[in-house]
């Protein structure tokens, strides 16, 4: 394996940042399906995948669901091109057999309930990433958001309590002029270290 291209990494990360104002260019669909085929491919534990995920593409449905962001992301949720719901499944292991065959893993987690859920919620979390780095890679931005009522929300999308909502993401293309800063970040000193 060799490393990307320079370009690449400017857009993965060197000129990515996080963006709340998008301009009317459309998301389509297939897009999204592409997202979807390259996120799925990051890597979780015991092959999980306990991640999913709804994009709200229509007003009806973002002008139902936006009084359960806080009033300062309610307005970048209403005027983003595509939110994306992050959320987990407290269900995941009935998946294992499939996803995971070397090891019956379904079992341990019927054998052991209080590993479900931070097993869901870390890698869930984890695809989380791979969907903001395969939204860059596609050409997207996104615009993460964690000031959102769990509960309202989940009521709304999962009244079955099936999944659990994790993380608000806007996606779409950003207008250059309204680019924001980078905010500082911390030095390899100040946060790694090599043994």
């Amino acid at each position: 394996m060799t490393s990307i291209s320079k370009k690449a990494l400017q857009q993965l990360f060197s000129n990515a940042h996080s963006v709340h104002q998008f301009s009317d260019r459309e998301v389509t669909d297939d897009v999204l399906q592409a997202l979807y085929d390259l996120l799925k491919l990051g890597p979780t534990g015991f092959n999980s995948q306990p991640g999913r995920y709804v994009f709200i593409k229509s007003t009806d449905a973002r002008t139902r669901l936006a009084s359960a962001l806080s009033s300062s992301n309610r307005e970048k949720f209403l005027s983003a091109p595509v939110n994306a719901i992050i959320a987990y499944d407290t269900r995941f292991h009935e998946h294992l057999p499939e996803q995971f065959p070397a090891y019956d893993a379904k079992s341990f987690f019927e054998k052991s309930p209080a590993w479900i859920e931070p097993t869901a919620k870390l890698n869930a979390t984890l695809q989380a990433g791979y969907l903001f780095i395969a939204a860059r890679a596609l050409g997207l931005s996104v615009g993460p958001m964690s000031g959102f009522n769990n509960v309202q929300l989940d009521e709304a999308l999962f009244p079955d309590g099936r999944y659990k909502s994790l993380l608000v993401a806007n996606l779409g293309y950003a207008l250059p002029q309204k680019a924001i800063k980078r905010g500082p970040r911390l030095n390899f000193e100040q946060s790694a270290q090599v043994l």
